[in-house]
Formats: structure tokens, sequence, C-alpha cells
């Protein structure tokens, strides 16, 4: 089962790393007819969720694969029919599940977010697929010590290192703290992903978004290791730094549509 596969390996990555303690973070991935084929029938129903507060009729028709809420990351590779789940998108809300949850569980409470964030991205990119969800530590930290200011926190990402504004040149969008796992959070994200790839949650964590695993991976990788050069130096005399001159001239170099008002 390629696709299963796929998915807990980065499960455990993300694991791994302890970007996802415990039960922390969940992931969700629009999987395409043939690979839902070779892990179950298209026409299987085994239970359904209904989520009356959001409007998921923009992708009626799709197949998700999403973990489930409770469930520990460490636990995906080697059960993953406890703790994943396959649905398809029946109505506008409504989930039919056709595979997993086998002991009786549900999607992550943080679906609706998820659902709303895949359909915000696809009107930008119809090649859109994943949108994980983790908790990497210095990141938080940083959300406890900077401004709550989308612009300021990108710029200070960017001149960490030069990766960054070639990685993440639309920079990334802040929410101050939110009770998790609602509706309000959920829409409040999806607004910030009509501009946005990447969402940090303060004192909770990060939102990423993806053509595929690696490409929504990667940007978990880059962010987070910026936020852990900031981190490390916050507090020490600068010496030398990235300066606005020398990111546009990496913006010249890479050709790259970075987010304007921040360097300017």
């Amino acid at each position: 089962m390629k696709l299963i596969e796929e998915v807990t390996d980065i499960l455990d990555h993300l694991y791994v790393h302890g970007w996802d303690e415990r039960n922390g973070g969940n992931l969700s991935y629009i999987a395409k007819e043939d690979e839902v084929a070779e892990v179950c029938p298209l026409d299987s129903d085994l239970r359904h969720f209904v989520y009356e507060d959001v409007d998921l009729s923009p992708i009626v028709g799709k197949y998700f694969v999403i973990t489930g809420t409770g469930k520990y990351f460490k636990n995906c590779k080697k059960d993953p029919e406890t703790n994943i789940g396959i649905m398809h998108v029946d109505d506008a809300h409504t989930l039919r599940l056709l595979w997993g949850y086998k002991d009786g569980g549900r999607p992550t409470s943080e679906a609706p977010t998820h659902l709303l964030c895949h359909i915000e991205r696809l009107k930008k990119d119809p090649a859109h697929r994943v949108v994980m969800h983790c908790h990497p530590t210095n990141l938080i930290a940083m959300t406890h010590i900077c401004d709550l200011d989308s612009a300021r926190f990108t710029e200070i990402l960017w001149k960490m290192q030069t990766e960054s504004i070639v990685v993440f040149p639309e920079g990334v969008a802040i929410l101050p703290w939110m009770l998790c796992g609602g509706t309000e959070i959920g829409l409040a994200t999806a607004a910030k992903m009509e501009g946005y790839r990447s969402v940090v949650w303060a004192q909770h964590g990060l939102f990423c978004t993806g053509k595929d695993l690696d490409e929504a991976y990667g940007l978990i990788e880059t962010i987070e290791k910026a936020a852990e050069i900031y981190m490390l130096i916050v507090g020490h005399d600068i010496k030398q730094s990235i300066s606005n001159d020398n990111l546009k001239e990496i913006a010249a170099a890479f050709h790259l549509d970075y987010r304007k008002g921040i360097i300017d």
C-alpha cells in the first residue's frame, strides 16, 4: 500500500524530530482514486462524520487521508489502520469512512481546519494536496518573545539563513493564540492560506501546505531551522547578518516573487 507507506513515513519523521509529541499534530492528504483503490474498495461505507459548521462543497468527490484524533504519530507506521482513516467527501457536510479508525476512532478534531485550508489552497494551486500541522519547538518559542506581526516575523526568519526566502518567498502568516479544534480557528487559518502556504499558531504550532508530502515537510523543516538559528543567537551581540539588500540579491538570482512591503 504505497499511499499508506508514504504517509506513515512522513508521520514517523515528524515524530522523531520531536515536532509531534504524544498525540500532538495532524496531517491530511488529498489522495487520488487509484491510490485509494490499492488500499480499499472505493464504495466502502464504514461510518459517516458530519460537519454542519463548514461548507465542503468545493471538495465534494475528493478522497482524503486524515490522521485520527488522540492518535500518536509514533504508532502510525506499525498500526496505520487504527491511527489513520481514508475518507470520501460525499456532500457539503459529510465524510464517509472507507478504511481505517478500526478501533472506533474518528478524524482529528482539527479536521475542519484542514479541510478549509485545502479548499483555500486549491483555489490558488490546483496541484495542492497536503496540509501538515506540527509543534516545532523553536518556532513556538519565537511566538513568546517576538511581535505577532506576519511581516516582522517573516523578516526575522528570512534573515536567519539564505535558504529561507528561497523556500518561502511569500513569508509566513501569524495568528494570535486561539482555542484549537474549533471552527473559528479553522476559518481564520484558511483565510491566511489565501496568500500563504504556512500559518503559525502562536504558542501552539505550525500549519504548512504543499503539492506533495515532501514539499509540505520541507517547508516545515526550513521554517523551523530558521527559528532554531534565531533562538540560538537572540540576546547575543550580532556581528553581521543578512541585509535587506542581500535578500533582494537572492530574490533576483533565484527569480523569486517574494512578498513586497517587508524588506522594500
